[in-house]
């Protein structure tokens, strides 16, 4: 029997569609797990064709639960620190900067670790009976994965410390008023909404649509430095001047700058 793709991965057209795939463990996130995530981010950040992401989950219970715990518990506790939390962050920080946009189709609850990934999407599109959580003070740990970072800058600090010092489950309803999610589907219908999204992203001018991602990002500050410095970087590459330098260094002799 082949063995099951744990992350599976489909290209629709211009829309790159990431899965996750263990739904008997309400797609509880494991190392070889966020392997194959990264290497998926990878894939879609080096191939132009794709235009917009939908990562979503199988099954109808969960999005995503979170880490599993019978992995992270076993590490010693240096080696969350070196390895498993920022191993997360790199991923999940890779995941928000891809030039694309990537809309979350939560299809069910979205807790701890399920919940950051979902807010390193853009926009997060729901089913009803999803519910989203940050779980984590109550087996005595602390949100992982930027829970306590990006999620502010979604929701504000109050929301995410009623979430993270309570632990308390609120519904897609709830989730929607504070900002949390952008849209709430029919009952089973978060990812062909999370594709519709997609869709019309994708018939837009692809350059001008992740220029714009970024100058928004930008303005939470978010990858500024490096969004000002590549800009700056292609405008100048559009340049005469930028010709006129490229042919003086082939040819070995004084460039002669115009401004133009």
């Amino acid at each position: 029997m082949a063995e099951i793709e744990l992350v599976q991965y489909e290209c629709r057209g211009a829309i790159a569609v990431v899965t996750l795939n263990r739904p008997e463990k309400l797609n509880s996130l494991t190392p070889a797990m966020l392997q194959r995530l990264e290497e998926l981010i990878t894939l879609i950040d080096t191939t132009p064709e794709v235009r917009a992401v939908v990562v979503t989950a199988a099954g109808p219970k969960a999005f995503c639960v979170g880490a599993d715990i019978n992995e992270w518990s076993a590490l010693e506790p240096l080696d969350m620190w070196r390895q498993w939390v920022p191993r997360g962050h790199r991923i999940f920080d890779r995941l928000a900067g891809l030039r694309v946009p990537v809309i979350a189709a939560v299809n069910g609850h979205a807790f701890g670790g399920g919940l950051e990934l979902a807010a390193a999407a853009d926009m997060r599109v729901t089913d009803p009976a999803a519910t989203f959580a940050l779980p984590e003070a109550g087996i005595a740990t602390c949100p992982g994965w930027s829970g306590t970072q990006r999620l502010v800058s979604i929701i504000g600090a109050s929301k995410v410390k009623l979430l993270a010092l309570t632990g308390q489950r609120i519904d897609a309803k709830r989730a929607a008023e504070i900002g949390l999610v952008d849209e709430v589907a029919g009952p089973g219908g978060a990812p062909d909404a999370a594709l519709e999204i997609a869709a019309r992203i994708a018939r837009l001018a692809p350059v001008s649509v992740q220029l714009t991602k970024q100058l928004v990002n930008a303005a939470n500050g978010e990858g500024t430095a490096a969004t000002l410095e590549a800009m700056a970087g292609a405008l100048a590459a559009t340049t005469a001047d930028a010709q006129e330098g490229m042919l003086s260094f082939r040819e070995k002799r004084a460039a002669n700058f115009e401004g133009k």
